[in-house]
């Protein structure tokens, strides 16, 4: 008997699945329909050991519901626009389109070779003209719509890619892909109002119930509601304070603490700063060097708290008598609130630490549970909790709900405030200072001001011939481009040379699959059959930035008529990471592991190359710094797809980190080889493909039927709950069990041939290959790939028979076998006979006889 070959027979069903377009798919009314998408992938050349794991799920699921009957759509494409093709341009001096182009021919390759069940005639690639020029459309229509802003705004500007870049993009101060410090800019740019949305968006939280908790909290944070108060601070020194700035307003969360307030401080780019410092060069120092750190909160959190005493005082809205400082601080951003807060150093960690530098007040007024108020005092850390007011007049003694409360309506009655709700929210900026993006479609003209490109030019392309070998945005540098007439008044004007964030893309792309060749965004009898996609799956990475973005662009599209749907996701399923152990040499040096190898008879490793010793160290994510990756390629050469994708489902959970290990994979190949055995030594023992069902089974036959049928419920449940390695373990279950049946009967044998069909008809979705050519091999002249999944017989899923506990005072004294269908007094019957229970009961009364229905027994005397 031959081997399994692998490479064969992958590439013989991939090609026959190809001819066949049998995985395309129709908008078809008369079916129910199943949307199923991973997270598309930049194409950066070649895909790595985290596509394999995320398309392997996609793929499962996909395959699943292609056998239960619904019509799926499983496409796939490019998220081709970004910074990386341009960082290749300028290093290799090759066209970022080239690049990109040459990337995704090489990555297609690479996840067909894995047997996916995708639709690839919806393929799209995001730089593709015929893409964006939807884009381009649709955000004129938002312009139109009042949902587009351009305004100047500070922004994190990235120095060494020369471009703006979205909170979220900073990590810990560091723009996310260069890892540059990040400063601040004021620039005019695009903006998308994200949060005319805020509430909604926030309310479609609690719609998503197939989303994970913690996706769902992320972004319920980052929205961040707040109930508070707008304060009105008097500013005094009439004769000081610049014209027109003669009240401070501040928002607070809590405005129960406004007696505990020692300063008030403003951001550095704050109309009121920027009139202060207009005639204050040390003022100007003082904002230019706040403007080197990034907007981010990690930037500000890890900075020093520095501030800027104005010389100005403004008095309590409560007591005209106290006066407070007003500072210019680095900690306070415009883009928040009011660009103004007052400081309660007592309840914020950062106002007590800028009132300890700059010696200010310190008065404690929210005292907690069991502290005494003549004696409690805030030393080095502020109590941030629950407790009572005190020190604050008429809020004493109330608690900090009532408090707040109490407060906003006395701020109200004096006109010194009012009762508002905040957003953490800020605008979506989408302008980018870069070439490789889709082009912003406005021109600018001294006359008519941003002036829509007409549809008829749509869409503006970007320009073949630019050059990298300056800083900043080619476009900009471009000799004739960006040089046109205004269509209004035909004047000379200006395209506008930025282009959109690469986010823009990404959150409409699972839209332009329901009609990808469409000369419209997409047709409106596609997305209203095929959105919301049921089931999207990807990393928790995104959890804020591509998801969030993609909810508000639902939403848009849905305002300017384009589809009816406010969520575009209904189920989302995130994955874990693949993790490897790191490899360093003696002199701590990253070592791959086709760097090292194991010492014969020995734990442990040595370097191939001069056979050194290897420190090796703890399992993390794959990544290329600490070299501890491996090469989806170099598995499916050796091992082929169905093994790399059997692997990845067995070893973990798939929403928790997945260790790669040789033993792992070779584990996984050695079932492989155990399933094409079992079929090939089986096929002579088996009765012909349209032989009747037996009218008796054997014992054995009846137990192997019951195995067998509760696999298949059992994996129903496992499939549709994402619980793939308990699915696996099932498999294994099944196999051992068929493994070690032995015919002796034609209705034996009839057995076997059910107990092999549905083994290989479960595991097809997960190794899509050696099941379609097992199928053959069983005398099936149908694809595997059209069958349905196997239904359990709901006679075979219940026990003849039943083991029960049998406890005597709580501890077990026995085991009794009774029929499944016993009523409790033959039970009773049974337990009360065992030789054990009746010494246990020692001739005692029963006082409780408790029977826990097919679980336990408990007799108490």
């Amino acid at each position: 008997m031959s081997r399994y070959n692998a490479k064969e027979t992958e590439v013989k069903w991939q090609s026959l699945w190809s001819e066949r377009d049998v995985f395309a798919t129709q908008t078809d009314k008369s079916k129910p329909k199943y949307y199923v998408l991973e997270m598309f992938p930049y194409p950066s050349g070649r895909i790595h050991m985290g596509h394999v794991r995320n398309y392997t799920i996609g793929d499962v699921i996909a395959r699943y519901k292609r056998a239960r009957g619904f019509n799926v759509i499983h496409p796939m494409g490019w998220d081709a626009f970004g910074l990386p093709a341009e960082n290749a341009a300028i290093e290799r001096g090759v066209h970022p389109g080239k690049w990109t182009y040459e990337n995704i021919a090489i990555m297609r390759d690479q996840l067909k070779s894995m047997g996916l069940s995708i639709d690839w005639s919806r393929e799209v690639a995001t730089c593709h003209p015929q893409y964006y020029r939807h884009e381009q459309k649709m955000f004129l229509e938002f312009l139109k719509a009042g949902l587009v802003e351009r305004k100047e705004s500070w922004v994190n500007w990235d120095p060494v890619d020369n471009t703006v870049l979205a909170n979220e993009q900073v990590v810990d101060g560091k723009g996310w892909r260069s890892g540059a410090d990040v400063e601040k800019r004021k620039l005019s740019q695009w903006f998308l109002k994200i949060t005319d949305f805020a509430d909604d968006l926030l309310d479609g939280l609690k719609t998503l119930e197939r989303w994970p908790e913690k996706v769902r909290t992320m972004q319920n944070n980052w929205i961040g509601r707040s109930e508070g108060a707008r304060v009105f601070f008097k500013i005094r020194d009439e004769d000081h304070r610049p014209a027109g700035h003669d009240t401070l307003e501040v928002y607070t969360t809590r405005p129960d603490t406004l007696f505990g307030a020692s300063f008030c401080a403003i951001a550095a780019n704050h109309p009121l700063t920027d009139a202060l410092s207009a005639s204050n060069p040390e003022l100007q120092d003082f904002i230019a060097e706040c403007n080197k750190m990034g907007t981010s909160e990690e930037a500000i959190e890890k900075a020093e708290k520095l501030g800027f005493n104005t010389g100005l005082k403004v008095t309590h809205p409560f007591d005209e008598t106290i006066e407070l400082p007003v500072y210019v601080a680095n900690f306070v951003l415009m883009d928040y609130g009011t660009g103004a807060i007052f400081g309660c150093p007592s309840g914020d960690q950062r106002d007590l630490d800028f009132a300890r530098k700059y010696d200010l007040n310190v008065i404690p007024v929210v005292l907690p549970a069991g502290e005494e108020a003549e004696s409690f005092t805030i030393e080095n850390e502020a109590f941030t909790g629950d407790g009572t007011l005190f020190n604050s007049r008429f809020l004493d003694g109330l608690d900090v709900d009532a408090g707040k409360r109490k407060a906003i309506e006395k701020l109200e009655e004096l006109g010194q405030g009012k009762g508002t709700v905040q957003f953490r929210l800020r605008d979506w900026g989408v302008s980018r200072q870069r070439y490789w993006g889709c082009p912003i479609p406005v021109i600018h003209c001294e006359s008519c001001g941003a002036v829509p490109v007409p549809d008829e030019q749509l869409p503006v392309e970007l320009p073949e011939d630019v050059t990298f070998d300056k800083p900043g945005n080619p476009l900009d540098h471009h000799p004739t481009w960006k040089n046109v007439e205004c269509p209004s008044c035909g004047k000379p004007a200006r395209r506008e040379t930025d282009t959109f964030d690469t986010f823009m893309e990404s959150s409409w792309y699972f839209a332009r699959y329901c009609s990808p060749r469409s000369d419209q965004p997409f047709e409106r009898e596609d997305v209203d059959y095929w959105l919301p996609v049921d089931q999207y799956i990807g990393g928790i990475e995104h959890a804020v930035l591509h998801l969030l973005y993609a909810r508000f662009y639902t939403r848009a599209m849905k305002k300017i008529g384009l589809l009816s749907v406010d969520e575009p996701f209904r189920g989302l399923f995130t994955q874990g990471m693949i993790c490897h152990e790191t490899y360093q040499d003696s002199q701590g040096k990253w070592l791959s592991p086709d760097q090292i190898e194991k010492i014969d008879g020995q734990d442990g490793y040595i370097t191939i190359d001069g056979g050194s010793p290897v420190k090796v160290g703890p399992s993390i994510k794959m990544s290329k710094s600490k070299k501890n990756t491996i090469d989806p390629a170099d598995i499916l050469q050796a091992y082929g797809s169905d093994t790399a994708r059997f692997f990845m489902l067995s070893d973990s959970p798939p929403d928790r980190d997945l260790e790669w290990t040789e033993s792992g994979i070779e584990g996984a190949w050695r079932f492989t080889q155990r399933l094409w055995r079992l079929v090939q030594t089986s096929l002579e023992a088996l009765p012909a493909k349209e032989a009747s069902a037996p009218a008796e089974f054997s014992e054995a036959a009846t137990a192997l039927r019951r195995t067998l049928h509760k696999s298949i419920a059992g994996m129903t449940e496992n499939v549709e709950s994402f619980r793939f390695n308990a699915a696996v373990a099932k498999i294994y279950e099944l196999t051992n069990s068929v493994s070690q049946f032995k015919p002796q009967s034609d209705a034996d044998q009839w057995a076997l041939r059910e107990s092999l069909e549905i083994l290989v008809r479960l595991c097809g979705p997960m190794m899509p290959h050696i099941t379609e050519e097992l199928w053959q091999q069983l005398g099936n002249t149908t694809l595997l790939v059209d069958t349905s999944w196997p239904e359990a017989d709901e006679s075979l899923l219940v026990d003849d028979s039943l083991t029960l506990p049998v406890q005597v005072n709580g501890k077990l004294r026995a085991n009794i076998t009774v029929a499944a269908n016993a009523d409790e007094n033959a039970i009773k019957t049974a337990a009360l006979a065992e030789p054990n229970v009746q010494r246990a009961m020692d001739g005692k009364d029963i006082r409780k006889f408790i029977l826990v229905k097919n679980r336990i027994v408990n007799i108490v005397v």
